[in-house]
C-alpha cells in the first residue's frame, strides 16, 4: 500500500512533507485531510488554505509566498509557489551558549598519522601537487608510470599517489583576492597533513609562481615538500624522469608513518551536501548536525560551506555566533554574494538545481533552512575565506559557492582531513587526500546507489531510528574511517579528478 503520510515539521508549518508518493483523492494520515493533487516523495503538500501573496512556512521558517490561491490539500512547489526577500540580523550571538564539553579523559580519540609539523591525517598519501594546468600531464605521467612499475608495491603504509592538476595558473593578476584565493588552495593541498610528502610542478613561466608561494607560506623541509618547473629541467620527460627519482625517496619517507592513537579534537570535517532533496533536510542533514555536536563535544571541528546555500538561513548561524566580529564577517560574506552574483546576471534562489527541484526543493530558502541543520547547534566560532587555513576549534564557515567539488576543495585546503556528504538524488563525489562518507537521505536511492552510499539516513524517515541514534551512527563511522576503514568512493578509487579550485579572477 503507498505511503499516505505526510510529516508537518513545526507547529506553524502551513506546509507537511509527503513520506511517499501520494495521490489525487488519497486520504493523508497525520494531518487529516485528503489530497487534491499528486505528490511525489518527498515534496510539500499544503495543510490549510493559503491565500496568494502569503508566506508558506516550512520548519517555523519562511520559505517563500504562495503565487496563487493554494487550497489546503494541494501540492506546493514552483508551478504556485515563488522566492521572497528576507531580512538580515544585525546583532549576532544572541543565543550562544557555552558548549558541554566532554570531559577531557573521556573524549574520543582515532587512529591517525602524526606529522613532524603537529598536524594529524587521515590518510598516508603522497602527492604530485601543480601550480598551473601546464604542468599537469607531467604529474600524471609520473603517476601513470608509477602505477606501470608497480612502485607502491614495497610502501604498504602508503595510501596512494595523487596527481593534483587543474585548470587554472596563468594569464590573471597576481595581487587581488582572486588570485590569492587560488594561491591559498594550492598551497593548502601542498602541506595537507593526508599528505606525507608532495612535489609541486610548475611550467616556469605562470602567474602562479612557486617561488612566490614560498615568499608567502615558507618552504617546508625538503622531505615534506620539493619542486621544480618543465622548463628549467628540460622539459615533460625529463620532469618525469626526475619526479620518478624523487618519488623512491618520497614513498621510502611516507612509508615511515604508522597510525597512532590521537584525540577526536584532531578531526576537521567537512559538511557537504549535494543533491539535496525534500528529504535532506528532515533525515540526513538533522542527524549529520547530531554527529557534528558530538564531535564538537568531544573537541573536535567541523567545517560548513556553500554561502549561497546557507542564504535566508543565516540566522540560524549568527544568531550562536561566538561574537559580534563572527557574525558580521559571515554577514559581509553573503553582502559578497548578492553583489557577486547581481553582477553576473544572476540571483541568490538560481542555486537550486533541476535534480533539488525534483526532489522537492522549491526556493534557496527552503534548501538553506535544510542544510544548515548540518550545523548542529553549538556557537559558531570562526568565519574563514575560501583555503584560509582553519585555526579555532568547533564549529567554523569557509566560504565557498555551493557547486559540491568546489566547495570541498576550499574546505580541504582549509585543512578538512574528513569530509562527510549528504546526498538526495544521489552524489558519487569521492576526493583525495581527504576520504569522503556518502549519506543517503532517503531509502529508495539508498538501495538503489548502495555501491556509493557508505550510511542510510532514509532509516529516521521509515520510522526505524531517530536522529539522534542516526547521529551517533555517523560519529561511530567518522571515527573508523579516520582511522582507516575505507570509504565506498575509495575502494572505487574515486578521488582523482574533484580538485576544483574556485575561479572568481578575470581570465585574460
Amino acid at each position: 500500500m503507498p505511503d499516505c503520510r505526510a510529516l508537518k515539521l513545526h507547529n506553524s508549518d502551513n506546509v507537511a512533507i509527503a513520506m511517499g508518493d501520494i495521490a489525487p483523492g488519497a486520504p493523508v494520515s497525520d494531518i487529516q485531510l485528503t489530497s487534491l493533487d499528486s505528490v511525489p516523495r518527498g515534496h510539500k503538500i499544503a495543510v490549510s488554505n493559503i491565500k496568494a501573496g502569503a508566506q508558506i512556512i516550512k520548519y517555523g521558517q519562511i520559505i517563500g509566498l504562495a503565487s496563487a490561491d493554494i487550497p489546503a490539500g494541494t501540492h506546493i512547489h514552483v508551478h504556485n509557489a515563488t522566492m521572497t526577500q528576507h531580512g538580515k540580523r544585525e546583532v549576532h550571538g544572541t543565543q550562544a551558549e557555552p558548549t558541554q564539553m566532554v570531559p577531557e579523559a573521556e573524549r574520543a580519540m582515532f587512529q591517525g598519522f602524526r606529522r613532524p609539523d603537529g598536524k594529524v591525517g587521515t590518510r598516508n598519501y603522497v602527492g604530485i601537487v601543480t601550480s598551473v594546468n601546464c604542468s599537469a600531464s607531467a604529474a600524471r605521467l609520473i603517476a601513470r608510470e608509477a602505477e606501470k612499475r608497480g612502485l607502491l608495491e614495497a610502501y604498504p603504509n602508503v595510501d596512494g599517489i595523487v596527481p593534483i592538476v587543474h585548470g587554472a595558473g596563468c594569464c590573471i593578476g597576481t595581487d587581488d583576492e582572486a588570485f590569492y584565493k587560488l594561491q591559498r588552495t594550492v598551497w593548502g593541498f601542498a602541506t595537507h597533513a593526508n599528505f606525507a610528502s608532495v612535489l609541486m610542478l610548475g611550467l616556469g613561466c605562470e602567474s602562479n609562481q612557486i617561488p612566490l608561494m614560498l615568499e608567502v607560506y615558507g618552504n617546508p623541509p625538503p622531505e615534506k615538500f620539493r619542486y621544480h618547473t618543465l622548463q628549467d629541467v628540460g622539459g615533460t620527460r625529463a620532469t618525469v624522469e626526475i619526479g620518478l627519482t624523487w618519488l623512491e625517496e618520497a614513498l621510502a619517507y611516507a612509508n615511515e608513518a604508522t597510525r597512532e592513537p590521537v584525540l577526536v579534537s584532531e578531526l576537521t570535517v567537512a559538511l557537504q551536501c549535494g543533491g539535496s532533496d525534500g528529504y535532506s533536510g528532515i533525515t540526513a542533514n538533522p542527524a549529520l548536525g547530531h554527529a557534528v555536536d558530538l564531535l564538537v563535544q568531544n573537541g573536535g571541528t567541523a567545517a560548513l560551506a556553500e554561502t549561497p546555500e546557507i542564504y535566508g538561513a543565516e540566522h540560524l548561524l549568527t544568531d550562536r555566533a561566538a561574537s559580534q566580529e563572527v557574525g558580521d564577517k559571515l554577514m559581509k560574506m553573503l553582502d559578497w554574494w548578492e553583489d557577486y552574483a547581481s553582477k553576473n546576471g544572476s540571483e541568490m534562489n538560481n542555486n537550486p538545481t533541476p535534480g533539488n527541484k525534483a526532489g522537492g526543493l522549491t526556493t534557496i530558502l527552503e534548501k538553506s533552512l535544510g542544510a544548515v541543520a548540518k550545523a548542529g547547534t553549538t556557537n559558531l566560532n570562526g568565519v574563514y575565506g575560501y583555503g584560509e587555513q582553519i585555526k579555532v576549534k568547533g564549529l567554523v564557515f569557509v566560504d565557498s559557492p555551493g557547486y559540491d567539488p568546489v566547495s570541498i576543495t576550499g574546505e580541504v585546503a582549509s585543512g578538512c582531513n574528513l569530509i562527510v556528504f549528504t546526498t538526495g538524488r544521489g552524489s558519487c563525489y569521492g576526493n583525495k587526500p581527504a576520504p569522503s562518507i556518502k549519506i543517503a537521505t532517503n531509502t529508495p536511492m539508498y538501495e538503489r546507489m548502495r555501491e556509493d552510499m557508505d550510511i542510510n539516513c532514509g532509516t529516521i524517515a521509515d520510522g526505524e531510528e531517530t536522529v539522534q541514534e542516526a547521529g551517533k551512527r555517523i560519529f561511530t563511522e567518522m571515527i573508523a574511517v579516520a582511522s582507516g576503514k575505507l570509504t565506498l568512493s575509495e575502494e572505487m578509487g574515486v578521488g582523482d579528478a574533484e580538485f576544483a579550485p574556485w575561479q572568481t579572477y578575470a581570465q585574460m
